[in-house]
């Protein structure tokens, strides 16, 4: 399917990044396989390389533009052109907000938010020059869309990846260039605190099953997030772009983009006692949930 395809993953020595890079070569694609640690940015490449695919490791943290244009430099140099940047590199300051100090903040917001605008700039720019399209994979998080205790910082920088994907959907259209973020749940290392997760986390690093009703909550492996990846990079994908597209165990959904739920109009405008009347009445049925789904532990069955 992405035989000829050249693809950069950010973020890509563990985890969902991992699963991402071995899938894309496992699909045929040419992958640069980025993460700040060298160490595990080689093990996947060589891993890659080992099961017959092509890759090499590119070490370094994203955010910074010179960085953002290094990747997309290496990968042309090794494999001749780009069609793919998915932009999933990022660190995470687990902070409520009267614990989350400047250092925290910015650290979450540059590697997330500031690491996709560069890279996919770098990125968007490329495929411009070479005239023939591109795929831009950005990662957000059920944190962008809905509550998320404790993370002040990573929920910004979720929520604003996924505005962003509107905005350049928009944008790089006349260039053939497709724009989704993809919304993951995978039981990793980041989601073992979760009460009764953490046991099911375990059982995925053992190689063991994952319950029928945990992966009907979207709750399964890296692996299982990686097809939708490779169905986005690759062009039978054409007619998808500015989407929020959520995987996860057995799941597969679209996010709804964000829309008015209720309108009232008022003849010469409101005033403050007529805008309580209207939240105390109509409005006071339609107020939108913020919390997250929460997950049916019962129906995960026993672990």
């Amino acid at each position: 399917m992405l035989d000829g395809r050249v693809a950069i993953v950010t973020g890509a020595g563990r985890g969902l990044g991992r699963a991402y890079a071995r899938a894309l070569a496992s699909a045929g694609a040419a992958v640069v396989v980025n993460d700040l640690d060298a160490d595990v940015a080689a093990e996947t490449a060589d891993a890659i390389t080992a099961a017959g695919g092509t890759a090499v490791a590119h070490v370094g943290a994203v955010g910074g533009a010179e960085f953002a244009d290094a990747l997309v430099a290496r990968a042309v140099a090794e494999f001749g052109r780009l069609d793919v940047m998915i932009t999933n590199a990022g660190a995470l300051r687990d902070r409520t907000l009267r614990n989350t100090t400047d250092d925290d903040f910015d650290l979450v917001v540059t590697s997330h938010l500031r690491g996709t605008f560069t890279c996919g700039r770098a990125a968007a720019a490329r495929f411009r020059e070479q005239g023939d399209g591109g795929r831009l994979i950005l990662v957000g998080s059920p944190a962008g869309q809905r509550a998320s205790f404790g993370q002040t910082a990573y929920s910004a920088a979720k929520g604003a990846i996924v505005a962003m994907t509107r905005t350049w959907a928009l944008e790089l259209a006349k260039t053939d260039v497709t724009v989704n973020a993809v919304v993951p749940t995978a039981l990793t290392r980041m989601v073992a605190t979760m009460p009764r997760v953490g046991d099911l986390v375990a059982k995925v690093d053992a190689g063991e099953p994952i319950p029928g009703g945990a992966r009907r909550q979207g709750l399964g492996s890296a692996d299982d997030v990686a097809p939708l990846i490779v169905y986005l990079a690759s062009k039978e994908s054409a007619g998808v772009t500015g989407q929020a597209i959520a995987a996860g165990g057995d799941r597969i959904a679209l996010w709804t983009h964000p829309g008015e739920v209720a309108e009232r109009l008022r003849p010469g405008g409101w005033t403050t006692e007529t805008v309580s009347e209207l939240f105390a009445g109509a409005y006071g049925e339609r107020l939108q949930e913020f919390r997250p789904t929460p997950l049916d532990l019962e129906a995960i069955g026993n672990i």
